[in-house]
């Protein structure tokens, strides 16, 4: 199983703190990987003969709750050669204020196409990807106030002097 084979390859390089913990229920099965390493772990799942994981296909940002006080961010990995896929996520601790975003690296340097994912996560909720190379917003206003998918975001009542209605 692609799973354990991932766990091996990881272990063996980054050693057994690589992997913080793991969700092996449901349709898709998760490792969460320390996120000081996540773009070197990828790099690895990349690059490694027996995974291949040539295509990010999905990178989601998710914010756990104003309680819960964390961020985290959901890496969907998939091999075209070799027909497997994998989920990995990281997850770290933020007080919710707006000049200390959420911080984890970017793997835009291993796939060119999380560059637009990293930006939507930026742009949405808040999470900042070090050392992506043009991080700003894409899809809401550059002037925009807030990030919309926050769960304590409060909805903006005018844009620009526009009245905005729901």
């Amino acid at each position: 199983m692609i799973f354990d084979l991932v766990k091996e390859i990881l272990i063996e390089k980054f050693g057994e703190q690589v992997i913080v913990a793991e969700e092996r229920e449901g349709k898709q099965p998760a490792i969460f990987i320390l996120a000081d390493l996540i773009d070197r772990v990828c790099l690895t799942l990349r690059d490694h003969p027996d995974t291949w994981f040539d295509f990010l296909s999905c990178l989601s940002g998710v914010d756990y709750g104003v309680e819960a006080q964390k961020f985290g961010v959901i890496y969907h990995l998939s091999s075209i050669i070799k027909n497997h896929q994998i989920v990995l996520k990281v997850i770290q601790e933020n007080n919710r204020d707006l000049s200390q975003l959420p911080i984890f690296k970017s793997v835009s340097k291993v796939w060119k196409a999380a560059e637009w994912h990293e930006r939507e996560a930026f742009d949405l909720l808040g999470i900042y990807f070090e050392n992506h190379p043009d991080l700003r917003r894409i899809l809401l206003p550059d002037d925009w106030e807030g990030y919309p998918l926050r769960k304590d975001y409060q909805n903006a009542e005018q844009y620009h002097n526009i009245k905005i209605e729901f």
